[in-house]
């Protein structure tokens, strides 16, 4: 596996100091710097909840899995602590759930143990309960809302060996069910519901290495179909719905460094086509849809030394990328949010690759100047 000799274990990560490198170009928008977390942390997650705020939660810092969660408040740009979970997670997921609670699952607890239970989060009380556990441990999986409200969650690994298989978390029952398994195993891939309610898994870790195929599950069926293959195996990489249906897939890693090239996945002919390069390769970046149809892409890394302070958006309407303002802070493993306001929270991460430099700064992008 390239860069990482265990891609399973966000924090062992890359090793090297971090260099940082800016890209040139216009800079339409504006980064300014917000109020700082609570907890620096890196590899968590952020979930934008009904009342406008955001729910940070896990993640890794000083050499441990975080139970901590916090959320960020836009009116007054400050974060206060919210419940804690009963365990400290690395790299789980969160899904906002139709009632307006967060289900957090997986993930691991930042030295070995992998984990496969599951937390809901009351945005009413600020408390977590305990629902019903997966039916095995994963870290590196993903989850997807239905449009029946129920979770899907696919792929991963246990540590030793990567996951074909899936599961779905019914809200209602607070209880997981087995379902069609993947084609191939796949770690740290990406997965997209589409507008037929469909959902599209691509590329990750498989047995050979990066992976340049991918899969549809059918809700109704609860099984799994092949779809077209990307030109390049990738993964971290980032994928966008867009608002014509079309799926945006971009960087990631693949054989050595990190990919600038992106790729549209067509749901009516299951096919990809080429478009347009970003200005850097990138890898544990974040990707942003915003309000005007266009993608925010920021932040990440262009190999194992080299850390990206700039950011690209993204324009469907021609398939190109323009350099946007500058970040304050170069970050890999960080999290980026659309917020009420149109504008974008960037919160925490890691200043290396390494894991060691691991952020609570957070910095808000304002895409209004940006044309």
């Amino acid at each position: 596996m390239p860069w990482a000799s265990a891609p399973h274990r966000l924090a062992h990560g890359l090793a090297g100091a971090a260099l940082m490198l800016t890209v040139s170009g216009c800079t339409a928008g504006s980064w300014t710097a917000t109020g700082n977390m609570i907890e620096a942390r890196a590899g968590h997650t952020a979930t934008p909840l009904p009342d406008g705020t955001v729910l940070v939660t896990g993640g890794y810092s000083r050499s441990r899995g975080l139970a901590a969660a916090e959320l960020y408040d836009p009116g007054s740009g400050s974060w206060t602590a919210t419940g804690t979970m009963d365990s400290g997670r690395v790299g789980p997921t969160a899904t906002l759930l139709r009632d307006g609670t967060v289900l957090v699952a997986g993930g691991y607890d930042g030295s070995d143990d992998h984990l496969a239970s599951a937390e809901l989060y009351d945005p009413g009380s600020g408390s977590w309960t305990a629902t019903g556990n997966m039916d095995g441990v994963r870290d590196g999986h993903t989850a997807t809302l239905l449009l029946d409200g129920t979770v899907l969650v696919a792929g991963g690994d246990i540590g030793s060996s990567m996951l074909a298989s899936a599961e779905l978390y019914d809200p209602d029952g607070r209880s997981w069910t087995a379902t069609g398994s993947m084609d191939g195993v796949r770690d740290y891939h990406t997965a997209t519901l589409l507008l037929d309610g469909t959902v599209l898994v691509a590329g990750g870790v498989g047995s050979n290495g990066a992976l340049a195929s991918a899969e549809l599950y059918d809700p109704s069926s609860g099984s799994w179909t092949a779809t077209g293959e990307m030109d390049a195996g990738r993964v971290y990489h980032t994928a966008t719905l867009l608002p014509d249906g079309r799926v945006l897939v971009a960087g990631g890693v693949g054989l050595n460094d990190a990919l600038a090239s992106a790729e549209l996945y067509n749901p009516s002919s299951g096919s990809w086509t080429a478009t347009g390069e970003m200005d850097a390769g990138r890898v544990y970046h974040t990707a942003t849809p915003l309000p005007d149809g266009r993608v925010l892409v920021a932040g990440g890394s262009i190999s194992s030394l080299a850390l990206l302070t700039s950011a690209e958006l993204y324009d469907p309407s021609s398939g190109s990328w323009t350099a946007t303002g500058e970040m304050d802070a170069g970050r890999v493993y960080h999290t980026a949010t659309l917020l009420s306001d149109g504008n974008v929270l960037l919160a925490g991460g890691s200043s290396d690759p390494s894991y060691t430099g691991v952020l609570a700064s957070a910095e808000l992008y304002d895409p209004g100047s940006a044309t």
